[in-house]
């Protein structure tokens, strides 16, 4: 056991499990005294503060300056941090409001608790020398203003000036808004976007779609002028509009949000890097179509949705020119196709939202190539250009319809690692699916000249409460927490003993 603890360090993941819920007062210092900590005993927060300590846990099962742990000089980050580098906080802030249900429960965004915890230690490792930036570019029609508050953004940027003389430096990367009703786009704001700018980075033969190219036609983007994305997916050009910010960094700390996802199965740390982008709608989410067109739209061939998609086809032609009238008409034409053709957030599958998707996991993958091997200038390099480092927020997840309108899961876990892959790959058996069963992570393991692991599945190493360590296929059944996939991926990547616990007690997303 001792051995396996200490073999194979790139692919070792801490679990930090039962930790109970979130405290609720930004900027959410720690409620103990930690040695390291930077600011004292005299700032501690005054309530339970049990996403701090899941995170400084999880730092500390991976080993991490392991001969300095409860000193002063304790610095976990100090191996992949240097002081006066600049270093990137990328939570998950997908959107402030979800589908159909009330409210974000906390299971839709990064918490900002974690998002401070993961600043601290941050922080130290700069020795307050450098640059941290918070910066994700949400969803089209999010909030960013409402998502700083519901993270406390404002109260932890001022706790630093107050108390450490530093500026955390907070960015919306959106360089503009989508206006929706009822989900349908009516028009566009502009927003300041990224300070720093955007890099086109052009993947060509390195695209997970240059083996797909013959179909890249029917590739649909975030929006409906499908000829944007088709001019930057074609002819061997594979390129994306990434944040300079991003590329600018010496070190991204990659905070996702463990939640199941309709597209790609889960999403966590590979999928979170869809918020590095200047313009999603250079991103293939799905192909139009049915499968025996060449699509993974839809899950079948069915007439219904041949008629479906002509009628998309023929709606993204005319509905430009309603002109200032889309916002009268909008509403009543969304609800007319859900009668008609059925509700996506309901038991319809279409755009993609199901297992035989294969476009998302293969946009998931060129993002992370890029983040990896892509300089500021957008050129590709046979070597790392930055360093990674994953923390998950896991204690309250989402599961059933994710990413936008999830359920809660209060599954208490906080997981940390350098691998995104193995990170992911453990959050797979935290969730109970078979990462066999998903693309996205059999795929990332498949040999490429721009490697994203340099192990295979059986060499992930769990380090769990107790100083306990596990390989990933033996990981202990109390760590399987059972989510709920979405129902288009439902029976199709649940792991056998989760497929088990179903039919013993079935469960409703």
């Amino acid at each position: 056991m001792l051995r396996l603890c200490h073999i194979l360090k790139a692919s070792s993941v801490a679990i930090s499990a039962n930790n109970e819920g979130y405290p609720v007062q930004p900027p959410y210092s720690p409620a103990k005294t930690y040695a390291e900590h930077p600011f004292g005993s005299d700032m501690l927060a005054g309530e339970s503060n049990q996403a701090y300590d899941g995170v400084r846990e999880a730092l500390r099962l991976l080993g991490l300056d392991e001969e300095n742990y409860g000193h002063r000089d304790w610095n976990p980050l100090g191996q992949i941090i240097r002081p006066g580098q600049t270093v990137v906080l990328k939570p998950n802030f997908v959107r402030e409001f979800r589908e159909t249900h009330a409210g974000h429960d906390d299971c839709l965004i990064t918490h900002g608790s974690i998002i401070r915890a993961a600043l601290d230690y941050v922080y130290i490792a700069l020795n307050g020398q450098g640059r941290i930036i918070i910066a994700d570019a949400p969803q089209n029609d999010a909030d960013f203003d409402a998502i700083r508050r519901i993270a406390g953004l404002d109260q932890i940027q001022e706790f630093y000036r107050q108390h450490a003389g530093f500026e955390v430096e907070v960015y919306d990367l959106r360089p503009e808004k989508a206006k929706k009703i009822d989900g349908v786009i009516v028009g566009h704001e502009p927003l300041p976007g990224d300070p720093a700018g955007y890099v086109k980075v052009n993947l060509g033969r390195h695209s997970m779609f240059a083996e797909i190219e013959h179909l890249c036609h029917l590739l649909y983007g975030s929006e409906y002028d499908t000829s944007e994305i088709r001019s930057h997916h074609t002819g061997g050009l594979h390129e994306y509009m990434i944040s300079k910010t991003i590329l600018d960094a010496d070190c991204i700390i990659n905070l996702p949000k463990l939640k199941t996802h309709k597209k790609t199965g889960i999403t966590v740390c590979l999928k979170n890097l869809v918020g590095i982008n200047g313009n999603k709608n250079w991103l293939p989410h799905h192909r139009e179509g049915t499968p025996s067109q060449g699509g993974d739209q839809y899950a079948d061939d069915g007439m219904i949705h041949r008629i479906e998609r002509r009628s998309m086809e023929c709606f993204r032609r005319v509905f430009p020119f309603f002109g200032p009238l889309r916002t009268m008409v909008a509403g009543p034409i969304k609800a007319a196709g859900k009668r008609v053709f059925g509700d996506t957030n309901k038991d319809t599958i279409r755009s993609g939202n199901w297992h035989g998707n294969d476009t998302a996991w293969r946009m998931a993958l060129d993002l992370n190539r890029i983040l990896l091997y892509s300089d500021n200038k957008g050129s590709i390099h046979d070597h790392p250009a930055r360093r990674v480092f994953c923390i998950v927020d896991g204690i309250v997840a989402g599961e059933g319809n994710g990413p936008l309108d999830p359920t809660p899961k209060r599954a208490g876990v906080v997981l940390a690692g350098q691998s995104p892959v193995a990170v992911e790959l453990a959050c797979a058996g935290v969730m109970g699916v078979d990462p066999q069963r998903l693309p996205l992570l059999c795929r990332a393991h498949a040999p490429h000249p721009l490697p994203l692991t340099s192990f295979s599945l059986e060499d992930v190493i769990c380090r769990l409460p107790g100083n306990r360590c596990e390989r990933l296929a033996t990981l202990p059944s109390e760590m399987n927490m059972h989510f709920v996939p979405h129902f288009g991926w439902r029976g199709q990547i649940e792991s056998p003993n989760t497929v088990k616990r179903a039919k013993e007690s079935p469960c409703v997303a």
